[in-house]
Parts: C-alpha cells; sequence; structure tokens
C-alpha cells in the first residue's frame, strides 16, 4: 500500500529505466489514472524516448514527450561548464531536479490536468518532510534536497519503501524482460560515455597553461588548464614522488592547481553559501552532514556566519571537501536543508 488518499490523477516521469516502470505499476495496482511523461533533454534522446514509449505501451497508459533541450541546455549544462571555470565541481542533477523535473516537467504535466507528480526515486515524503529512501544503498535524497515545500506536496515517491532487489522482482513479474538485475543508470546523463575533459571543451573551456603548487606556494609542475580537475583527484598531475599527490584545492582566480599529500586533504570545518531549511533550524543546529551522493553522512555542528552563510564544523576530519558540491543536513532520516559548499582561502 502506498497511500490511502492519492489524487485521482497523476503524472509519472518515465525515463524508460526499471525504476520509474515500477513506480508506475505500483500506482495502477492502486486504481490511479496514470499518465507518463519523458523529458527530451539531449539531442540524442529518440532512443530513451522509444524505451520510454515501449513501458507506457506495456502499462497501458499515454505517454507525453515533453521538449525541454533549450532549458536544459541553458539552465543545467552551461551552469556546469561556468561552474568548472570557477573552479568548483558542481552537482549538475541536483540543479536539474529543481528546476527542470520538478520544475517545468511537472508544469508540463499540470497542464495536461494532472493533479500530482510521480517518479522513481528511492526517497520518502511524510508531513512536508523529504526522507531517506529505506534502501540505504540506493537512497536518492540527497538528489532532491533542493526542492521545494510547494515541490514536495505535490510529490508521490513510490519506491520510498522498496528495495533495489525488490523493485527488479516486482518488473519481472510484470514481464518488463528488457531490465537486467544489476543495471543502473549514469548519474550525469549529458556525458554519455564521454570523459569529462572532452566534454567542457565542447562547451567552450579551452586549455590555459598555470601553475600546479603546493599549499605554501612552492611550485610542483605545470597544468593546461584547472577546470580539468577536482578535489581528491589522483590521476593527471604528473608528480612523482615516494606517496603520491592529490588535487587539494583549485584557485581559479590565479589559475593554480593546489596539490598536496593524501592527510592534506582532510578538513574539519566548511563554509555553506545559498542555504536552505526545510524547518527553522536552532542555533547551533547539530545532525549529519552529507557532502556528496556516496559519503558517508557524518556528525557535525552548524553555526550562522558572516554574509548569510553557515559554518559547519564535523565531530571527525572529512576527505576531500569540494566546492561546488551540496551539503546536505541531516536530522535522523529526514532532510533538514542544504547549501553550496564554498573555497576555503588559499596560502600565497
Amino acid at each position: 500500500m502506498i497511500s490511502s488518499s492519492l489524487p485521482g490523477t497523476i503524472g509519472i516521469a518515465l525515463s524508460g529505466g526499471v525504476d520509474s516502470a515500477t513506480a508506475a505499476a505500483l500506482l495502477l495496482d492502486q486504481g490511479v489514472a496514470v499518465q507518463g511523461f519523458f523529458m527530451l533533454l539531449l539531442p540524442e534522446s529518440g532512443e530513451q524516448a522509444a524505451k520510454a514509449q515501449a513501458v507506457a505501451d506495456q502499462l497501458g497508459i499515454p505517454l507525453h514527450l515533453v521538449d525541454l533541450r533549450e532549458e536544459f541546455r541553458q539552465q543545467v549544462i552551461a551552469a556546469f561548464a561556468a561552474a568548472y571555470c570557477q573552479g568548483l565541481t558542481p552537482n549538475p542533477c541536483i540543479l536539474c531536479n529543481r528546476l527542470i523535473k520538478f520544475g517545468l516537467l511537472f508544469e508540463a504535466m499540470a497542464a495536461q490536468g494532472m493533479e500530482a507528480m510521480a517518479t522513481g526515486h528511492y526517497a520518502r515524503t511524510k508531513d512536508g518532510c523529504l526522507r531517506r529512501g529505506l534502501d540505504p544503498g540506493k537512497d536518492q535524497s540527497y538528489f532532491l534536497c533542493r526542492l521545494s515545500a510547494a515541490q514536495l506536496e505535490r510529490l508521490i515517491l513510490p519506491l520510498g519503501t522498496w528495495r533495489k532487489s525488490e523493485v527488479f522482482a516486482r518488473a519481472a513479474e510484470l514481464g518488463f524482460s528488457q531490465f537486467k538485475t544489476g543495471g543502473e543508470s549514469q548519474d550525469v546523463c549529458f556525458l554519455a560515455g564521454q570523459d569529462l575533459t572532452s566534454f567542457l571543451r565542447k562547451e567552450g573551456l579551452e586549455s590555459c597553461g598555470g601553475e600546479i603548487v603546493t599549499a605554501d606556494g612552492r611550485v610542483l609542475g605545470r597544468h593546461q588548464g584547472c577546470w580539468k580537475y577536482t578535489v581528491g583527484q589522483r590521476r593527471g598531475l604528473g608528480l612523482p614522488d615516494a606517496t603520491p599527490w592529490y588535487v587539494t584545492g583549485i584557485d581559479a582566480g590565479s589559475n593554480r592547481v593546489i596539490a598536496g599529500k593524501n592527510e592534506e586533504l582532510f578538513r574539519r570545518e566548511l563554509l555553506l553559501a545559498e542555504v536552505e531549511w526545510h524547518i527553522p533550524p536552532p542555533e547551533p543546529w547539530q545532525g549529519q552532514v552529507q557532502l556528496r551522493s556516496h559519503h558517508q553522512a557524518a556528525e557535525a555542528r552548524a553555526v550562522p556566519a558572516e554574509n548569510g552563510c553557515w559554518r559547519v564544523c564535523f565531530d571527525e576530519p572529512q576527505r576531500a571537501v569540494t566546492p561546488g558540491q551540496f551539503a546536505v543536513f541531516y536530522e535522523d532520516d529526514r532532510v533538514a536543508g542544504s547549501g553550496i559548499i564554498q573555497q576555503m582561502p588559499f596560502s600565497k
């Protein structure tokens, strides 16, 4: 049982994959009127659209194609490339979820008379709050952290209490033979098998040589574009030594890549900007903070800082704190808020 009070007509974002297909089937099992919607985001979306149409046909529901290619390019891909120019490592999926999937796509659903929106994300909503999915290996609440209260209010997540293995089993019962156990979609859809450097070159980022330096300014070598690096990266530095060198920072303003040893990757404190809270936070706030999608959330406390920022201090130092990524505040399984990790001052 998903809910005893589902809206009468629900639009589901169909990707052509097992998760959204199974989510749609679960809604149909509840006797809900369901219509499918597929986002055209990339020039080469045709093959995936065909897979979504096959799923819709098998479920016996209509499928609407929503062309968001121009909006996706302007609001997600352009912002993604611009962040790398600034020495940041962005998370385009979080941005896309807020602006495109749960923004423009839902507007298209509402125009077709849909009263709510469903997706195949592994997360839950309860009492207006976003919560972790019950499958710890698949929880996707991190990627939904920037959804507004209005977006959460109209959102239905049928897979929030399911495990991935159960979803594959249910899909097999439904006769979806095209889904293979263990298959997963790629998080950054627009890379589509390209390496990041090649993609960013196509977006207009150019090689620009600069220095690789230690935190205290000692020159170690040269790079051909600081946008080719991210904090925690080991490969591509070309710095032979008895122990590996890692990227510990990127100073885009000075076109420098900061390198150090593994122990220099650990930080106890970070600064967050553009912080949004789903609940009024106490000061100081205490709970767990997750720094990226596969990071194990860690105990921390947060206090307001200058210019609307919040300063986060972890009980234990965390590895590879990466500017541009989102840090998400959790209270037990509930998403309390989130912010964007800022650059820390560089040594000169």
